[in-house]
């Protein structure tokens, strides 16, 4: 099957390049690893609502998303952040603020992010996307490469690599070999948010809001040290979800111990009626292999300074174009970030 463009990666980022390429008449194929789109972008339905497993809020002054959001319709509500803050010590004793949220001016998406993903899905032709599909081989002759996945192979003009650095220097075989400082740089990437694991807790009320609480909390003791509400636009069911503080290796050896001492962490700090979730879940993003390598195991304890290294730049004279978040100036990491980067891209395909 031959191409002009293959985009690698079905996030947000590829997505929204598809999108751009769509609209202006261009040939294009994407192949995503996964046997659904979205990549970091994870929003299930549970008891008749959908919950943002991944990220979940935006920010004003964020004027890509903006539009994304208006050009879909979707309606946009503010991160509840009503009533105090509860700040819990090592040894477990609460506390309540009752100043303003640290969530408050936070913006969130009815149906969760994942209406991002099957409104920029639905407007693209399906024969064009094959899923379910990791690309092993990048191989550059002449004028053309040709891309080895799971079901096949796409011959293509221009390749962009739509996911993170460090999952395409990991899982990608290129030849020729790329560049020993570019092979580094794609390694030297930390991918957002993959070593996290969020746990969400859905429940058919919500306790914490009848007590004039925010839903958000603060933690030393854990294992979850960063609560917030994740109830849906609507409510009824309500939900809260936590950063979990342990290492991906404690996690990945004691997933149910973890998970029950987040509900007891939860009755602690908003009371008993906490015990009964309809549901409670651990998304631990470390252990998905089209999201995190090893490399990401060990997590930056501070936002990286993202963009495009220089090493990464005019890969195979530039028929080779790295576009995930992380390669966004302004917004690296962000949800903002994958617009800011399928911009970009889209600008050095023309």
């Amino acid at each position: 099957m031959d191409t002009e463009i293959l985009i690698i990666g079905g996030g947000l980022a590829g997505l929204a390049l598809a999108d751009r390429l769509q609209a202006q008449g261009r040939d294009w194929l994407l192949v995503e690893a996964q046997s659904r789109l979205g990549g970091r972008i994870l929003s299930p339905e549970i008891a008749g609502a959908r919950f943002d497993l991944g990220p979940a809020w935006f920010w004003p002054g964020q004027a890509r998303l903006a539009a994304l959001v208006q050009k879909l319709n979707l309606p946009v509500f503010d991160q509840h952040s009503k009533g105090a803050t509860l700040l819990q010590d090592r040894d477990g004793a609460v506390q309540a603020h009752h100043g303003p949220s640290p969530m408050q001016g936070s913006l969130r998406i009815a149906g969760g992010m994942g209406a991002l993903i099957d409104g920029l899905a639905q407007a693209l032709p399906p024969h064009r996307i094959t899923s379910d599909s990791p690309v092993t081989a990048l191989h550059r002759s002449g004028t053309h490469i040709t891309a080895t996945h799971a079901q096949g192979e796409v011959r293509a003009r221009r390749v962009v690599l739509a996911l993170p650095p460090r999952v395409a220097a990991a899982t990608i075989s290129f030849t020729p070999a790329l560049p020993d400082p570019a092979q580094s740089a794609a390694r030297a990437i930390p991918t957002w948010m993959a070593g996290q694991a969020k746990i969400l807790a859905v429940y058919a009320d919500a306790p914490w809001r009848r007590a004039g609480l925010s839903g958000t909390a603060m933690s030393r003791k854990g294992p979850m040290v960063e609560i917030h509400d994740a109830s849906p636009m609507d409510g009824a069911p309500f939900a809260l979800f936590g950063f979990v503080g342990l290492p991906p290796a404690v996690r990945a050896s004691h997933a149910d111990e973890v998970t029950a001492l987040a509900l007891t962490q939860l009755q602690e700090l908003f009371g008993p009626d906490m015990a009964q979730p309809l549901m409670i879940q651990m998304m631990d993003w470390a252990r998905q292999p089209h999201t995190a390598t090893a490399l990401d195991l060990t997590t930056p304890g501070h936002h990286p300074a993202y963009g495009l290294p220089a090493p990464l730049r005019g890969l195979w004279d530039n028929a080779l174009l790295f576009g995930s978040t992380e390669t966004a100036t302004d917004f690296g990491g962000y949800l903002e970030g994958a617009l800011e980067a399928a911009d970009r891209v889209a600008e050095q395909l023309t």
